[in-house]
């Protein structure tokens, strides 16, 4: 399973920090530091997301 969760965070992390970063953006925050905390926290916030899709998969 941590094959499959592994796979699967290299593809949520992206999209999760992307997003975040675009709300930042869109909210108006156009400096490094704003900009890269929602990436950061984006890439946090898909560890436990990977693993619990990766989770369902396989139930």
């Amino acid at each position: 399973m941590f094959r499959l969760a592994s796979i699967l965070y290299s593809l949520i992390s992206t999209s999760l920090a992307g997003t975040g970063v675009i709300a930042v953006l869109a909210a108006g925050y156009g400096t490094l530091i704003p900009i890269l905390a929602a990436a950061a926290a984006g890439f946090v916030l898909a560890l436990p997301v990977s693993w619990y899709v990766a989770r369902q998969i396989y139930s």
